[in-house]
């Protein structure tokens, strides 16, 4: 992490996702919208049936992200596109989809292509990002991900959904920022908790931090 980052810049690139949680309440996530405004995070992650709510809420202050196919990415692309397109029409400002890891793992590359591409398109210019969930992939699979996911028009890869597999580390986050050359951005997500794995995730080459513990590290930067 450069010298010259501040606090606010660190938060500027935090994805928070405290509006994740299946359980949560729409009272809780008042709450989550607060402290999200507070904290001066970039953006929140939200499930789908919180888009609005959370966008209303969050008036333009802090920019809301919504999920497709989260989070195992089994569900067809068609479905993915419209949970896309409905998160959009409902102000999401950015789409963090889960590819297909079957067709990835089986080298279908067109079908996982086409996977990714109906997204981008329901998501009309908002940023796409793709969650390969490199844990679960080879180093092949993983970088076959990302030439998918660049030929698409996807904007970001993802390492992880930080749900059922263990998260981003050091080396994934290497593998992904080699494989995009700075073409796209990549966002290291799940198991980052603490100021020093941050730190070691943009060292690697994340360009965005995907985090439960925003506020944790944001106090720690302060400490």
């Amino acid at each position: 992490m450069p010298d010259a980052l501040t606090r606010a810049d660190l938060a500027r690139l935090i994805d928070w996702g405290a509006a994740l949680k299946p359980d949560l309440t729409e009272r809780e996530l008042a709450a989550v919208c607060d402290e999200a405004v507070a904290l001066g995070v970039g953006q929140l992650c939200a499930q789908p049936s919180l888009v609005e709510p959370a966008v209303r809420r969050l008036g333009g202050r802090v920019a809301v992200v919504s999920v497709a196919g989260f989070p195992h990415g089994a569900s067809l692309p068609e479905v993915k596109a419209r949970e896309a397109a409905l998160a959009v029409e409902q102000g999401a400002a950015e789409v963090d989809m889960v590819i297909n890891r079957g067709w990835l793992k089986g080298g279908e590359a067109s079908r996982a292509e086409a996977d990714v591409a109906a997204v981008v398109r329901a998501a009309a210019g908002r940023p796409v990002k793709v969650i390969l969930e490199t844990a679960a992939l080879t180093e092949a699979e993983a970088r076959l991900g990302c030439r998918v996911a660049e030929a698409a028009g996807a904007s970001f890869v993802k390492t992880s959904t930080g749900f059922g597999y263990p998260g981003a580390t050091v080396a994934s986050v290497r593998l992904l920022a080699e494989a995009v050359g700075g073409r796209l951005g990549v966002k290291a997500s799940g198991g980052i908790r603490t100021l020093a794995d941050t730190r070691a995730m943009l060292a690697a080459g994340a360009t965005r931090i995907g985090t439960s513990a925003a506020k944790a590290i944001l106090d720690e930067f302060e400490s």
